[in-house]
């Protein structure tokens, strides 16, 4: 019978280690510093990812071959992931319980078993439940295998043998190492079998999806490193009660970040939403007061948005700022702009911006038609609607320019918006037939529409 080895214990801020928990670390003095580490195995190789000793080589790009991509036939998805799923890549995925996670990843096995040797390692769910799922989605398993375990070691011996070029993790979570003592879940486990599951990918070339859970803050839990040891970090999000899903990337070595996939839940399972921009635009059968179209930018994709903005007097000593699908301080700041630059004041006003749909806008190219739909609920004057608008607002009162402007002005010329107000810097030298292309280089100008 082998020898246990003795749990160790490192102090994540200074890494000294220590032969038993403590809750203070004696060399730094951090509070609940400490997490049981995998004590490092004799002859275990160098080198990248393990597989051999590194040596010196010469940098040549040139000899560089690129990665070859293996679709997922779901176009959404490869979008994300920047064209396709890479040889040896590692896809982090976390979102909410109930989603989406696993009925994507279970589609996507579905519709690459017939090119592809997939396995499904499920942690969470039976055989059963997984063979449930897969009836109501109508999937066709086909030579699709299913590993129902939580042993990162056994794990990972049946995927040696099976030798899947794609396998599915759900979740990391789950998964335990025989090295450490805790119990699953654990910062120290979910650093280990995260450790292992890549090193694993790496060596043979398997394409990895983890299913990771979110805390209540929004974040990934675990140790905030193993966003950093996978390839890609996908996030799904959606409103609640709303059948759209969105999945962003956060990080991706082998694509553009901050690109954006979305999909409609149906009773059969995720399906595209080819036309984005459609599902975001809501057509009021009359001229509302405090909206105005935004195009925005997400990744690759210029996409329409409607922001609403509604101006109430306010009863408090310090009125409301409130946004939905906005940074809270950015409203602040535009709002003390317009009384400086615009000459109209706030001050007792109940402020709340929404963008439709769920979205989260985090560019700046929002900070025009914020403001535009802010001052048209404030004076009860609806927009033209098919009015849309970008560019982003300084301090001076400048309308500065936004990247891509070409393409967000032939999104919203085909969406059959016939006006559009950007910054001067970005206008067209031709500007496409059918459409007025309004211009503006200071917020006064803007204001006087």
């Amino acid at each position: 019978m082998a020898a246990v080895s003795k749990p160790q214990y490192q102090c994540r801020e200074c890494g000294a280690r220590f032969p038993k928990w403590a809750g203070r670390c004696t060399e730094c003095g951090a509070w609940n510093a400490l997490d049981e580490v995998a004590p490092a195995p004799k002859g275990r190789a160098g080198g990248y990812a393990g597989e051999a000793r590194a040596v010196p080589r010469p940098l040549d790009p040139e000899a560089v071959e690129a990665e070859p991509r293996w679709s997922t036939a779901i176009g959404e998805l490869d979008r994300v992931l920047g064209g396709g799923l890479v040889q040896g890549s590692v896809v982090l995925i976390g979102g909410d319980p109930g989603i989406g996670k696993s009925t994507l990843l279970l589609q996507t096995l579905s519709a690459m078993q017939g090119r592809l040797r997939c396995l499904y390692v499920s942690g969470e769910e039976s055989p059963r439940q997984v063979g449930l799922r897969a009836r109501r989605l109508g999937l066709s398993a086909g030579d699709l295998q299913l590993l129902p375990e939580t042993g990162v070691e056994r794990i990972l011996d049946t995927g040696a043998g099976l030798s899947p070029q794609v396998m599915v993790v759900d979740s990391i979570q789950t998964l335990y190492s025989e090295q450490l003592q805790s119990a699953p879940g654990s910062v120290a486990q979910v650093r280990e079998s995260a450790a292992q599951v890549v090193r694993f990918a790496k060596q043979r070339g398997v394409s990895v999806f983890l299913v990771g859970h979110v805390t209540k803050e929004g974040a990934l839990a675990g140790p905030r490193v193993l966003e950093h040891m996978v390839d890609t970090v996908l996030y799904f999000e959606g409103e609640p009660g709303s059948p759209y899903r969105l999945i962003r990337a956060i990080k991706n070595r082998f694509g553009a970040v901050n690109e954006l996939g979305v999909f409609a839940m149906t009773e059969e399972g995720l399906r595209e939403v080819r036309n984005p921009s459609a599902i975001f635009l809501s057509r009021h059968g009359e001229p509302a007061p405090g909206s105005v179209i935004l195009v925005t930018r997400e990744g690759t994709r210029p996409l329409l948005v409607e922001v609403q903005a509604l101006v109430d007097e306010s009863p408090l000593a310090n009125p409301r700022r409130v946004t939905l699908g906005l940074e809270q301080n950015r409203l602040a700041m535009l709002l003390a702009v317009m009384h400086r630059h615009g000459g109209v004041a706030m001050y007792d006003q109940d402020v709340y911006v929404n963008v439709v749909g769920g979205v989260r806008i985090t560019e700046t190219a929002a900070d025009l038609p914020v403001l535009l739909a802010v001052l048209s609920s404030f004076r009860d004057r609806p927009l033209p609607p098919d009015l849309a608008a970008f560019g982003e607002v300084g301090l001076a009162g400048e309308i500065r320019p936004v990247p891509s402007g070409r393409e967000r002005l032939r999104e919203a010329v085909k969406h059959g918006f016939r006006r559009v107000v950007l910054p001067k810097a970005n206008a067209p030298r031709r500007p496409p037939e059918g459409v007025e292309v309004i211009t503006v280089e200071r917020l006064g100008e803007a204001l006087e529409l």
